[in-house]
């Protein structure tokens, strides 16, 4: 962003030779608009007058950069934030659990990518025939310990897990993410 002041050819105009003293000797402030040097400019009366310029005017245009205001949020509802614009790439492992009536399902997933890294669900073949319950609490702690497993197989070690609105994290939930976590999984 410039600012740009134009004099008539006949305006004489001459720079103070202060021009970076301001960095050398003084001030301590380190806002964006004191790494300007300060520009002291002299004329003559008749130059002022026809530029329109007063002498404690400031040279350089002043502009603060602040987020969005709710107007403006408003106008473009479909503009994603910061968070959710990097959020991604910040956490790209995310772990989804499902509780149906019958069965535990539990996967991770990349983000970016959509793929699966790793699945278990109570509904396989060889956990359907071996667990005498396949939603108790001891089901939970095998689908969170072959989550792990193969969460590792696959050179995962962080994952994020984000509750549903109005979700608690406790019971049934609480024994697959202690689990998980357990057996060497960070939870970011």
């Amino acid at each position: 962003m410039a600012a740009c002041i134009s004099t008539p050819p006949s305006a004489s105009l001459s720079l103070s030779s202060e021009i970076f003293s301001s960095r050398r000797h003084g001030r301590n402030n380190l806002s964006w608009s004191s790494s300007f040097p300060n520009i002291k400019i002299s004329t003559t009366s008749s130059t002022l007058s026809s530029l329109n310029f007063t002498p404690n005017q400031g040279f350089v245009v002043q502009a603060a950069w602040t987020r969005r205001s709710r107007g403006e949020a408003a106008k473009k509802p479909n503009k994603k934030s910061w968070k959710q614009k990097t959020d991604m790439y910040m956490r790209p492992f995310l772990l989804n659990v499902f509780f149906s009536k019958r069965f535990v399902h539990a996967k991770v997933m990349h983000r970016g990518t959509s793929k699966v890294i790793s699945v278990a669900t109570t509904n396989a073949k060889d956990l359907r025939n071996t667990l005498p319950s396949l939603t108790d609490n001891n089901a939970c702690r095998v689908i969170g310990n072959l989550i792990a497993e193969r969460s590792k197989d696959a050179d995962v070690y962080a994952v994020a897990y984000e509750a549903k609105k109005n979700e608690r994290i406790e019971g049934r939930l609480a024994i697959i993410l202690d689990t998980i976590q357990a057996n060497g999984i960070i939870f970011v």
